[in-house]
């Protein structure tokens, strides 16, 4: 429910907040760099060691490593291929563009949603955790806001929600095969870090340093202590 809230009233909640839009994408923006260097590294890295451990003679030292790059080229590659829609004149295209984009982002949100719901967590990492990628849902949210805000609106915050509420479903409702979970983690993390670079690092014009310095260190420092004091 409360990444369903944040990807349905994201643009909302920037607006009405007292934080303004600058300082709420440079805090959702030092997090989520905080989240891929204290969480998403260290997690692909324990992944890897389970996946050599359980899967096969095959298993190298870097195949999770790979899926990472391949979430990073697919993500770049769509996205890519999707803008080149944009710079084209023509309703009928502009609309192309926009449901293109809104699709790989129903596939984002799914895959980000059943990888925090299948993962064997407490409920306490999976709500901590769980602040980080609402802020990142939020960020994306609004790169799309201001790209087309009415169709982002009328059709592509619901659509979104609904890759949310897909991977939750997935999630609750089918087996879970541990290799399948460290490939599709790997996969996903790629494709995060490919997108908060590109979506929530603050541009020169658009950043409060403070607050991006401060989220960043805050969330790392904290992320740490939970883990040097509850094992997480």
């Amino acid at each position: 429910m409360f990444f369903l809230i944040i990807q349905v009233f994201a643009n909302h909640i920037i607006r009405s907040s007292s934080l303004g839009k600058i300082k709420w994408m440079s805090l959702a923006g030092g997090i989520a760099v905080s989240y891929i260097f204290v969480y998403i590294l260290p997690s692909l890295h324990h992944e890897q060691d389970d996946f050599g451990d359980t899967a096969l003679e095959l298993a190298m030292e870097s195949e999770l490593y790979f899926f990472g790059l391949i979430g990073i080229v697919v993500f770049y590659t769509l996205s890519k291929l999707a803008e080149r829609h944009r710079y084209r004149s023509g309703a009928t295209i502009e609309d192309s563009f926009f449901f293109i984009q809104t699709s790989l982002f129903f596939i984002y949100n799914m895959l980000i949603s059943y990888i925090m719901f299948a993962a064997d967590q407490t409920t306490e990492q999976v709500i901590f955790y769980g602040v980080a990628v609402g802020l990142h849902f939020m960020a994306v949210a609004h790169d799309m806001y201001r790209e087309n805000n009415k169709k982002y609106r009328k059709y592509g915050r619901f659509m979104l929600a609904g890759g949310i509420l897909c991977g939750w479903l997935i999630a609750e409702f089918t087996p879970h095969s541990s290799i399948a979970l460290s490939i599709v983690f790997a996969f996903i993390s790629g494709a995060i870090m490919f997108n908060v670079i590109k979506h929530e690092l603050p541009s020169e014009g658009s950043a409060h340093l403070p607050t991006f310095i401060i989220s960043a260190f805050t969330y790392s420092t904290v992320t740490l202590l939970l883990k040097l004091f509850f094992d997480w």
